[in-house]
């Protein structure tokens, strides 16, 4: 298979099926708690990843892989992830979608911070765009039917974002002994273990009933462990370490569309006027940064070429 097939593959699991799970995820929370739930699935996933791919001749990690793979995990599982568990207890997995969808505009404004390169215009339009969108999705005209987004739970997610594209940065700077897909295993596993401890200082095992798991929060579990984590997490993963990030992150404006149209047909989650006006608004932002900031930082590099 040629590396213009996987790339087109990767998007393909990481659009369309990372687009469903938030759907999935909220069924599942009518049977076990967030962050149980999480931990486990990302748990077993990891255990299933890391197991064929040493069966199948990968070398193995040291001591500092598993350090930087708890980082990663605690940036990107247990805190990026585990916002969105939380907060779909309250928030309809529609916009709860479009919330994570603020990860393009973290990345733009963390690469300033990191890389001290300050964006164009357009760029720093964008991340303006994109966070009047999300004021506007959590004031009070964002209505919901019977009352407004849940803003605690909005303001977790987009700190939640926040800590996902400071992972997703990390993930591509870290260098690994062992091979990516190694690497990414132990990811979920230590993303997985991290989730299933905060479980246990949440309280949640108090009230764990497998016995009373319905079948549609069983089989919504099973999907997000194969396609969700084994499938679209590991194809995300491969992306960071092959193609720029900010390509990457044009997810972000295919993912809502996908899970709000999902939750609408079969959830029976409302769409608004205002919301679709703050989906707009989000999504042309994510769209003006992915289109932009490759754009500029190919002109500075031309600039700098010049200069010397």
């Amino acid at each position: 298979m040629s590396l213009r097939v996987k790339v087109i593959s990767a998007f393909a699991a990481v659009y369309l099926i990372w687009g469903s799970t938030y759907l999935a995820i909220s069924f599942v929370e009518e049977s076990l708690p967030p962050f149980f739930m999480a931990g486990t699935r990302f748990l077993v996933a990891g255990l299933i990843l890391y197991s064929l791919t040493r069966l199948h001749g990968a070398a193995g990690e040291n001591r500092m892989d598993w350090g930087k793979m708890f980082v990663t995990g605690g940036l990107m599982l247990l805190g990026g992830h585990g916002a969105v568990v939380w907060s779909e207890q309250w928030v309809p997995s529609g916009l709860t979608s479009l919330l994570v969808g603020t990860v393009p505009l973290w990345i733009v404004l963390l690469g300033w911070a990191w890389s001290r390169s300050r964006p164009g215009p357009w760029v720093i339009g964008g991340v303006v765009l994109g966070f009047l969108g999300v004021l506007l999705l959590v004031s009070g005209m964002g209505s919901m039917g019977a009352g407004s987004i849940n803003v605690t739970g909005a303001a977790i997610l987009v700190f939640g974002a926040f800590l996902w594209a400071n992972g997703s940065l990390y993930s591509r700077s870290a260098k690994l002994s062992c091979s990516p897909l190694l690497g990414t295993a132990m990811e979920m596993i230590a993303g997985g273990l991290l989730l299933l401890v905060a479980s246990l200082v949440a309280g949640e095992w108090t009230h764990i009933s497998l016995g009373s798991v319905s079948p549609l929060s069983a089989a919504s579990w099973v999907y997000l462990v194969v396609a969700g984590s084994l499938v679209g997490f590991t194809s995300y993963i491969w992306l960071l370490k092959t193609v720029p990030p900010s390509q990457v992150s044009t997810y972000a404006y295919v993912n809502p569309i996908v899970a709000m149209l999902l939750g609408w047909k079969l959830a029976s989650e409302p769409i608004t006027p205002t919301n679709v006006v703050a989906a707009a608004l989000i999504l042309a932002a994510v769209v003006i940064i992915t289109t932009f900031h490759d754009r500029e930082k190919q002109q500075r590099k031309t600039a700098n070429l010049k200069r010397e």
